[in-house]
Formats: C-alpha cells, structure tokens, sequence
C-alpha cells in the first residue's frame, strides 16, 4: 500500500474488514512476552525521540505502556478474554424493548493509536431468552479494547448479541469523540461520530423510532 492510500485511510477512518485484522499466529507468544517486546519497542521511541529514559519520571514508562497495552487498552483482541455471554430463559414473559444506555466506551482508532471516548447505547428485543445486564456492558467494553473503527465496534456489538441472544432483534448506537479529529489534523474539539446498527425489527421505522425516542430521556438521577 502506498502512502497515498495510507493517508487518504488514515484520515478517513475506512475500517477494511467487519473483523479486527489478525495474523493467525497473533497468539502465538504470551501476554508476558508481548509485554518485554512493546516495552523495548516504546523505549526506542522514546530514545528516537530525545527523551532521557534515565530521568526518574520516565523510566518506567516503556513497562507502563507495555502493560497498558496487553493488558487494558488492547486485552479485547485475545478471545481469552472473551465475556461469558449468560442467558436466562425469560420466565416472566417481558415482550417489550430492552434498552440499556450510557455505557461508556473507551476505545482506541487504529489509524493513530489516540483514544476513543464515547456512549453507547444497547437494545434487543426477547424471544425466548434475556441476559444480564452487566453482561452488555462487559460485551460493549471487550469489543471497544481493540484498536477500533467506531463502525466496526458498532457491528461486533450487535452481532455478539445477536449470537448470544439466538435473535436478529438487536440494535446499537454510538455517539463517541475521536481524539485523531479532536486534538489532532482537524482539531475540531466539539465535534462527535454517531453509529448505528439496526437488526431484525429494529429496522422496523416504528421500532427504531421507539428506541431512538429511549435514547433522548433524561435518565439522570
């Protein structure tokens, strides 16, 4: 690929596949190895950089970022970590929309490695089995943990539902800053990206009104 086209990518934020780009022996060394290596990597760009790795304020941070990295910002790539979808039958016959809102999104842009930081906001509707609560956000937060296109997210979300809840009655929207646009190129620091994926009767003009109409009560308390 050409810098040209890495650019015109970069500034675009065009996601090329509905899956996270993974070699197939992205696990082939473990977490504690991936650790050692990032941490000598960060401190040659630091090195390249100027910085002094001597001085006591940053001589831990190659570790530190390479720990971040593994273990917190980028812990959603490795399916270990995967959250255990549980389902319950739905024993007492809810047949309405269930939406779960605000579920804060940290995530990372792939094109600059700058952080995502949003809402996003979950819905299905029953056939037969519900899941718990705090499982859509364990779901929203394991997807968000890669580096990301919001696009992307927005569809992993949906469909992990959708396989966990054996129904295509699943919808997402997200409403997230992009710290590439906000600090960076454009610099535009008001500006936000809104995603939506709208499955089976979400894409009903009735049922998504009713879900968007959901997402614009004030829930504040």
């Amino acid at each position: 690929m050409n810098d040209e086209r890495i650019d015109e990518i970069g500034e675009n934020h065009i996601a090329t596949s509905a899956k996270n780009p993974l070699r197939e022996d992205a696990f082939a060394i473990s977490d504690q190895e991936k650790i050692a290596k990032i941490e000598n990597s960060v401190k040659d760009i630091l090195h390249t950089l100027g910085m002094d790795l001597n001085d006591d304020s940053i001589q831990g941070t190659p570790k530190r970022v390479a720990k971040a990295f593994v273990n917190e910002m980028f812990m959603g790539l490795n399916p270990v970590n995967k959250p255990k979808a549980s389902t319950f039958e739905n024993n007492y016959n809810y047949g309405e929309m269930l939406v779960e809102k605000n579920i804060v999104v940290y995530s990372t842009c792939e094109h600059h490695l700058l952080p995502i930081i949003g809402r996003a906001h979950v819905a299905y509707i029953s056939n037969g089995k519900v899941i718990g609560l705090s499982k859509m956000n364990r779901i929203v937060e394991y997807f968000a943990k890669r580096p990301q296109v919001q696009e992307r997210l927005t569809m992993q979300i949906v469909q992990e539902m959708q396989n966990a809840l054996g129904t295509e009655d699943v919808a997402c929207v997200i409403d997230a800053k992009h710290l590439c646009v906000n600090s960076r190129g454009i610099k535009d620091i008001e500006s936000s990206t809104v995603t939506s994926e709208f499955g089976g009767k979400f894409k009903e003009k009735e049922t998504k009104k009713e879900f968007l109409q959901y997402l614009q009560m004030d829930t504040q308390f």
